[in-house]
């Protein structure tokens, strides 16, 4: 199986060095000296990873045959994918895979069917699992503890916890002057006038 590791940036100095923006939580394993990695598009690799360092919080790398600035301009934009057991799971138990998740059904903690994830977007503050309801129009749904409550990859099913308005037309619209308002109009004072 193919996992989207990275996406090759623009060049960093002269010497065939590229940046690289990490799609992967284990880059130390997947973007290690040594590794070769299929490309999109294809006709850029595969490419071998000759050394890699980090340099102002960003990673670089450099590949075998790449060397000068030249070369890796060229492969600005390249995708790069490694080639994954299907079976391997991430190290850590709450961590998941594009490929896991997939096709996963997702259900409220009640059992109501809310729809099929069909891509996972990853963003730089989370993740949103798309979902597609059954009535073809999707929904985008925050991968995070406080709604997803549950990955059952042997049921195949994610369980969730929605905040009102997640799913639904359900919103609570709460704010400060709303319950000032509720307050007054039980305790026989005047509402606030309004003024012109």
């Amino acid at each position: 199986m193919q996992l989207v590791v990275a996406r090759i940036g623009r060049a960093h100095g002269i010497k065939g060095e590229v940046t690289v923006e990490v799609r992967t939580d284990e880059p130390e394993l997947r973007l290690a000296p040594g590794a070769v990695l299929a490309t999109d598009p294809a006709a850029a690799g595969p490419l071998t990873i000759a050394a890699g360092r980090v340099h102002s919080g960003r990673l670089l790398l450099r590949f075998e045959g790449v060397r000068d600035r030249t070369g890796a301009e060229a492969l600005r934009n390249t995708v790069l994918i490694a080639e994954v057991d299907p079976e391997e799971l991430p190290e850590d138990e709450d961590e998941f895979y594009d490929h896991q998740l997939i096709d996963l059904d997702v259900v409220t903690e009640d059992g109501t069917e809310v729809g099929r994830i069909t891509e996972i977007s990853h963003l730089p503050s989370q993740d949103l699992f798309i979902v597609e309801r059954p009535d073809g129009t999707e929904v985008m749904i925050p991968f995070v503890e406080e709604i997803v409550a549950e990955i059952d990859l042997a049921e195949q099913r994610a369980v969730i916890t929605p905040p009102p308005g997640l799913i639904d037309d359900r919103a609570e619209i709460a704010s400060a002057r709303d319950a000032e308002a509720a307050e007054g109009a039980g305790d026989g004072t005047d509402a606030p006038e309004e003024r012109a």
